[in-house]
């Protein structure tokens, strides 16, 4: 149970938050304004973060992709070191927070940013980084945790840095009114197998984590049952407060984690472009039928905690079965078929490539070796 945290991140929640950045951000520092696609100029955000920035000196730089690119984030870098940013203000999801963070932390390094991926360069200083949330999912609004792809070599890898925390956060449950069925779904799932890969570990008698998770997992499904009734302000309030509660370090603090979903995942992103969140629903059931010798304990406690089940022999083996079908409710499918007719090339393809990254031993056990992750790819491809 000994551990350090801090979040230093301001957050501003509720309707009609995004004027707060008037007074966040000093009239002094010279703004770069990071945004993605342009979603943002359909929905008034960009005309209201414009309004709060009235009096402030600002660049815009637009075009970061889901699943945000070296390539992209690179000119973006450029930007503001010939333009001297003082402050990024990121205006979007997960992929554009984290995208900031790159830049934020590239801008004041004078290498090649992407080695910050690869660990040859550890940022201790960073630009500062303020974000307005539009996609409630990753929690990147208040962590340090940014994950970046590298189209040249099709990696997509991951950095934290304390630095790179935003040092506020708007969050206007409004701005989710106009997103996609789709969106909304995955944004549910990328926060309960966040909860999930803190939670389904070791029992480490740590009442008020496990607490904490536990709320948050009946809260999700709870959101997902009821996902039909999702266009009011309550509901949206909520998921995107969930959402920021589950990867914003607590309910990691003095457990032990498994992050092996995403690190397979993220190969399933990389080499063919399965959306985020869909990419952990591809791989998290498998993983945690290979695995339940090692996590049958807590996904007992979750069957129990969290689903309401009866205890039996085959509680963790039933709750496993209701984690997929919460999935598959949200019409968030469990199988991957992006890959075409090559099931064995496509194995092959995603365990190579964590042998190149040395990811040959994962989980909080190091037990998901690459002989155990073609195991959980035979059942998780189609």
């Amino acid at each position: 149970m000994n551990f350090t945290y801090q979040n230093a991140t301001q957050i501003f929640f509720g309707q009609g938050q995004i004027s707060k950045i008037s007074d966040a951000i000093g009239t002094d520092a010279k703004v770069l304004f990071l945004y993605g696609g342009g979603s943002i100029k359909k929905n008034g955000v960009y005309d209201q973060t414009v309004q709060a920035l009235e009096g402030h000196n600002w660049v815009e730089f637009s075009g970061v992709e889901p699943n945000p690119t070296k390539e992209t984030l690179d000119k973006a870098i450029a930007v503001c070191k010939q333009e001297n940013i003082d402050f990024i203000l990121a205006v979007g999801g997960g992929s554009v927070i984290d995208g900031a963070k790159y830049v934020a932390a590239g801008a004041l390094y004078d290498g090649d940013a992407w080695d910050i991926l690869i660990g040859k360069y550890t940022p201790e200083k960073a630009l500062p980084i303020g974000a307005i949330l539009t996609i409630p999912a990753t929690g990147s609004e208040s962590n340090g945790n940014s994950v970046i792809t590298n189209v040249g070599t099709q990696q997509k890898m991951a950095f934290a840095a304390q630095c790179v925390l935003p040092i506020f956060a708007i969050m206007d449950p409004d701005v989710m009114k106009t997103l996609p069925e789709k969106q909304l779904a995955n944004g549910i799932v990328d926060a309960f197998v966040h909860v999930c890969e803190q939670y389904i570990t070791k029992n480490a008698g740590a009442m008020v984590q496990d607490g904490f998770s536990e709320a948050l997992l009946r809260s999700l499904i709870s959101l997902g049952n009821d996902f039909n009734d999702r266009d009011n302000d309550l509901w949206r309030a909520n998921l995107m407060w969930a959402a920021n509660q589950a990867l914003n370090g607590l309910i990691g603090s003095g457990v032990e984690q498994d992050w092996s979903t995403h690190m397979i995942g993220h190969e399933l992103t990389a080499l063919w472009h399965v959306d985020h969140a869909r990419s952990l629903a591809i791989v998290q059931p498998s993983l945690l039928r290979n695995q339940i010798d090692h996590k049958r304990g807590k996904l007992e406690q979750m069957g129990r905690n969290v689903f309401g089940l009866e205890q039996s022999d085959d509680l963790a083996e039933r709750t496993i079965d209701a984690i997929e079908a919460f999935y598959n409710s949200l019409n968030v499918a469990t199988q991957l078929t992006e890959h075409g007719d090559d099931k064995q090339g496509a194995i092959d393809a995603v365990v190579s490539r964590l042998e190149g990254l040395n990811f040959v031993s994962l989980s909080e056990n190091g037990t998901v070796t690459p002989v155990e992750v073609r195991q959980i790819l035979t059942n998780a491809v189609a």
